[in-house]
């Protein structure tokens, strides 16, 4: 008979975080031999010095109307009713909303700021915000279908697999506390984005740097605690079990980069268990602080709450947080946009301010890299009569703090937002960004598979300078 691998003993031990006070007992007792696991999550120095030391990315799953946000489009307003004209050029949509007429916002904008940024009257509290924010009106992706743009924005690819920004970020880094996760996500109660779990996964780099789901409650991840009957008995010999098969693999196999990565996580989730409790654990704070974020209003308090969660995972050293507005549909207002962005927008724009003012007087806002954005835009042109389809030709992105010069415009999109225009950054570029203000460079932040270095930004990717302070 084959005697049984760890790596094989591990995964079928019991699944996610069930018994894991098992790996918390190894390093105390010291049954991990030293040379045999190494911490994938131990701090690492960036290449360079960074501005940010930490990323919270608000991704509002669906795709939001740059047009009836941040980018007001009075071209878009005179052309109201008519077909696009061809003066445009063609134009891939997934229906055929290229031969319907255009629709106007209904949105007022106005200026505000000392920098004087327009913005939507669905954002006035985020307005009051425009002077830390640089925003980008050239974005433009690769695919018009939500997976691929999901995981586009996500991983750097429109191809299911790859290793996401926070994971990429976490492999770099490694993370600042010891017993949180490095790579911490937050999805909407309501349903994930389309696309699902790949957005936030490893891909090829070590399972360690995966995001971790947290939610707020007693119990913040599923499966943290002890399964019940588990004696001290029947523990110890699996201790006694694990180290004897740690032994063997070392002597007859050597180092597994996989197997440290999911021994070293059993390990964070055995530290989780007394700490992760404490992190969602809002009691501490005061009331002035959760009206500031939104937790006296109905329509605000769950997105309010999550963004609270966020600050005070970076203000614990998490190094990446992923915070998702909208279920599984969320901004894709292919019918009824106004009723559709309006409760949306009203959900996320104090909790969004909240955060940005929380972070600022924290001291936090100027290490702490904010990202707004969803997978792509939507089309000036209407799907049925109330309704956007689709745009990832061109659409809007916006960034605040963590060494962004606040109060920037970079780029446009033409006169009725159709495509970027002018300033055109692609996602890819935005990741080089995020990267460098991280003091990472994307080009060296490299992971040998399969014969290549893999990276990000893959064979593309430019340090969008102009918004850089």
């Amino acid at each position: 008979m084959l005697q049984p691998t760890r790596r094989s003993f591990l995964r079928n031990a019991g699944g996610g975080f069930g018994a894991i006070a098992l790996a918390g007992l190894l390093a105390e007792q010291n049954l991990l031999a030293a040379e045999t696991v190494r911490d994938p999550l131990a701090p690492r120095k960036p290449h360079f010095e960074p501005t940010a030391k930490r990323v919270i990315f608000l991704f509002m799953s669906g795709g939001p109307s740059h047009m009836d946000t941040f980018d007001p489009k009075p071209g878009l307003t005179k052309l109201h009713g008519q077909k696009l004209p061809e003066s445009f050029g063609p134009v891939k949509t997934r229906r055929g909303v290229d031969k319907n007429k255009l629709l106007a916002s209904k949105r007022t904008f106005a200026k505000h700021g000392q920098c004087g940024m327009e913005v939507s009257d669905w954002f006035p509290h985020l307005a009051k915000h425009v002077d830390d924010i640089a925003l980008l009106r050239g974005c433009h992706g690769d695919s018009v279908t939500h997976p691929e743009s999901v995981y586009l924005m996500n991983t750097g690819s429109i191809l299911m697999g790859r290793p996401s920004v926070g994971a990429w970020v976490s492999y770099g880094l490694g993370t600042e506390n010891r017993n949180m996760p490095a790579f911490v996500v937050l999805p909407d109660p309501g349903g994930w984005p389309k696309g699902g779990a790949p957005a936030w996964g490893n891909g090829f780099l070590p399972t360690a740097y995966q995001g971790t789901l947290i939610r707020g409650g007693t119990s913040p991840v599923l499966n943290l605690g002890n399964p019940k009957g588990i004696s001290d008995e029947r523990q110890r010999k699996t201790l006694d079990f694990v180290r004897e098969s740690n032994r063997e693999h070392l002597a007859a196999r050597g180092a597994d980069s996989e197997l440290e990565a999911r021994i070293a996580a059993y390990e964070l989730a055995y530290r989780m268990q007394a700490h992760a409790p404490e992190v969602v654990d809002l009691a501490s704070e005061t009331k002035e602080t959760k009206e500031l974020y939104g937790l006296d209003r109905k329509e605000t308090a769950e997105f309010g709450t999550r963004c609270l969660l966020a600050r005070r995972m970076v203000e614990r050293g998490v190094r990446f947080v992923q915070l998702y507005s909208g279920d599984t549909n969320g901004w894709d207002a292919h019918s009824d946009l106004e009723g559709n962005h309006g409760q949306l927008c009203l959900a996320s724009d104090k909790p969004i301010a909240g955060l940005l003012a929380d972070l600022k007087r924290k001291g936090l806002l100027k290490d702490t890299l904010v990202i707004w954005g969803g997978e792509f835009g939507r089309t000036p042109m209407t799907e049925g009569t109330t309704g956007r389809d689709h745009n990832p030709h061109g659409f809007c992105l916006w960034m605040a703090g963590g060494g962004v010069k606040g109060g920037t415009v970079h780029g446009a999109t033409d006169e009725i937002g159709l495509r970027a225009a002018e300033g055109k950054v692609h996602v890819n570029d935005i990741h080089a960004t995020v990267l460098h203000l991280l003091g990472l460079k994307h080009l060296r932040l490299t992971f040998r598979h399969n014969g290549r270095n893999e990276r990000l930004t893959d064979n593309a990717g430019e340090v969008i300078h102009e918004i850089l302070a």
